[in-house]
């Protein structure tokens, strides 16, 4: 492989503090830097939901923890930060998940008046998402993914880590589900 050793590992593991679905003890923790604004990003989650399906359809549990980091591309996404923002503040109130879901199923819908909708469809306080966006109470955790993928190499959403290594395959189910694979072993 032609890239060096800090551009292919994750260097800032998986963590409590990440959003996660699984348990960062699984066989395989496979962390993704995405951008809500990024069709490429909303493609490749929408594979890994599907691999995460068929894991736990094929194992009876779950040997996958996913994990999701903020890489909002804000140079070519106008809206990428705001989004990251308001999936933040959806977390602040136990709803990060579902946020993150419609954020993706959405995303030629991303302006301020898309995401108090989505916030008011999740039942949020609305008052208090409308200030945590305004005081951008949430900026200081997006950049801490930010710096933790521009340590780790990524310049650009997506980006994967299966096991804290870089995967570099094809956004593909086969290629996806053998890398999985290959390091659950």
């Amino acid at each position: 492989m032609s890239q060096n050793q800090d551009r292919s590992s994750l260097l800032v593991p998986a963590s409590i503090q990440d959003r996660i679905q699984g348990v960062l003890s699984a066989a395989v923790v496979l962390v993704m830097y995405g951008d809500y604004q990024s069709q490429e990003s909303a493609d490749v989650y929408r594979l890994i939901k599907v691999v995460r399906q068929q894991l736990s359809a094929s194992s009876g549990e779950n040997d996958l923890c996913f994990v999701f980091r903020h890489f909002p591309q804000t140079q070519i996404h106008p809206h990428a930060q705001r989004a990251a923002q308001a999936a933040q503040a959806a977390a602040a109130q136990g709803q990060f998940w579902p946020m993150h879901d419609t954020l993706f199923a959405h995303q030629q819908g991303l302006e301020n008046g898309y995401l108090v909708e989505y916030a008011n469809d999740l039942r949020l306080d609305i008052p208090r998402f409308l200030k945590d966006l305004s005081k951008q109470v949430h900026v200081a955790r997006i950049n801490e993914d930010i710096e933790s993928g521009l340590h780790s190499g990524v310049t650009t959403a997506p980006a994967l880590f299966i096991n804290n290594i870089r995967y570099t395959g094809r956004w593909k189910m086969t290629q996806l589900m053998a890398a999985i694979a290959a390091a659950s072993h």
